[in-house]
């Protein structure tokens, strides 16, 4: 099978969605890099099935707008995202791999097909170039969740490597950690290293760590209405005030400070926990800076629950942020392997269901599980998000997604505390188990419960969206 770093799972970019914002971005930049971009005089981008039918609520279109004009999602300043599109919105022009410029008018340029659905997947998408001497050529990718990108022909594979630990299913891992008597973030960190070193494999980690942390204090700085429409009021900001009850604080670090401090209800801590979610994709529905884990739609349930340990539990010492994230990589590994992380194909038990595995396994390493504990916790977390649908209303990643992140943080951390008090050898699921019923589950569902907006609550609550 494919093999997997942990930072093919965890992405920097923009929001609102890894299949439909950071996939088709990429795309598009794969696609200037496919052609001869000297002889281009004109591009048409074609957009199929689901990536046409929430298109527009998730960004899709100015998605490849941004790629094709050369820009990048980890790089491009947040605020010079919706200026870009403006530019070339007034101009009908675009600077084609960032070195050329060609007209192009996105309302004519970028197509919508409703009712067409490429083969490979429900994200597909064709880019195609015309040649100066009246010649072309087309290219089309597929976005197959995370982020991730696939060309028409080619398999859904990365380059090929030599691991010193090959995993692709939860009995192998097991099996490793057993024979090295080593815990899971130590058998991946040492497969790590067959890309980085060790000192890259930590700086970047914590790197991922910072962007989530900062995306947590701003999303819970930040008043106000998202973009889109549906006028969602965002919640985090004045849950953070209401929970500080007025302490003061510098920076980002001693507001961490001022959270840890004191003596915490459970109450407090859950809410704290929904804080941190809510904040992250309340700035992912805002076309912020956010970090795939393993989605975009689901980019809130790593960072609150880390956070959570960070904030509330007594034996948090900092190794544990590498210790935490390369766990939860190599479970969200597990699923995209052996399953799905695409909401088009699986639905949200997809986003965040995975989501939610991968921070129960990682907790529960972290507060001294076993391996076998921390693979219990994810079962647990992924059998109760089981044929969850991804039914966005309006096609936004709005209303259910952003409280879903909530409730995908306390189950993984529910799972954890569970799989802490438990036997993993008297266990009647194995995460394998799961992973293949969570495939099985997403082949049965039909297919507008898998990110359309043509069922689910997406049809039953009536929205007049208005563009702001």
């Amino acid at each position: 099978m494919e093999r997997i770093s942990v930072f093919d799972i965890f992405k920097i970019g923009i929001g609102p969605s890894s299949s439909h914002t950071m996939g088709p971005w990429r795309a598009a930049q794969r696609f200037t890099q496919d052609i001869d971009v000297s002889r281009v005089t004109a591009v048409q981008v074609s957009l199929y099935g689901s990536l046409a039918k929430t298109g527009k609520g998730h960004g899709t279109d100015l998605a490849v707008l941004l790629g094709l004009n050369g820009d990048d999602p980890v790089t491009i300043p947040v605020e010079a995202v919706q200026p870009t599109i403006d530019g070339i919105n007034l101009l009908k022009t675009i600077r084609l791999g960032g070195r050329r410029d060609i007209p192009f008018d996105p309302a004519s340029d970028v197509v919508f097909l409703y009712d067409q659905t490429l083969p490979y997947h429900a994200n597909g998408l064709t880019f195609t170039a015309f040649y100066d001497n009246g010649e072309g050529e087309s290219h089309t990718y597929y976005s197959v969740g995370g982020g991730f990108v696939v060309k028409e022909g080619e398999q859904d594979l990365h380059a090929t490597v030599t691991l010193p630990f090959p995993i692709d299913k939860g009995l192998e891992l097991k099996d490793w950690c057993t024979q090295e008597g080593q815990a899971i973030w130590e058998i991946v960190f040492r497969n790590e290293l067959t890309w980085r070193s060790e000192t890259q494999v930590r700086e970047e980690l914590m790197h991922i760590w910072t962007v989530m942390r900062d995306c947590i204090y701003k999303g819970c700085h930040t008043d106000g209405m998202l973009p889109g429409g549906l006028e969602v009021q965002r919640r985090a900001a004045p849950m953070n005030r209401k929970l500080l009850e007025g302490r003061p604080y510098r920076d980002v670090n001693d507001w961490i400070r001022q959270i840890s401090r004191g003596n915490h209800t459970f109450q407090q801590i859950l809410k704290w926990v929904s804080c941190f979610a809510l904040a992250v994709n309340e700035e992912n529905a805002a076309f912020s800076r956010v970090v795939t884990a393993p989605t975009n739609g689901a980019a809130g349930v790593i960072p609150a629950v880390l956070m959570y340990h960070l904030c509330f539990s007594e034996s948090f010492v900092e190794e544990d942020i590498v210790r935490f994230l390369l766990t939860a990589g190599e479970m969200g590994s597990l699923f995209k392997k052996g399953a799905t992380i695409s909401a088009a194909m699986g639905g949200c038990q997809a986003e965040i269901g995975v989501s939610s595995a991968m921070a129960a396994a990682a907790l529960t390493e972290c507060l001294g599980g076993s391996a076998e504990q921390a693979m219990m916790a994810a079962e647990i977390a992924m059998e109760h998000h089981l044929g969850m649908t991804c039914d966005p209303i309006g096609g936004l990643v709005q209303v259910p997604c952003i409280e879903r992140n909530t409730m995908g943080a306390i189950k993984a951390i529910t799972a954890s505390q569970i799989a802490l008090e438990s036997d993993p050898s008297k266990a009647k699921v194995s995460l394998d188990a799961v992973i293949r019923t969570m495939k099985e589950t997403a082949a049965d569902m039909n297919t507008k419960y898998k990110e359309t907006a043509d069922g689910g609550l997406a049809v039953h609550i009536s929205v007049n969206l208005v563009e702001c």
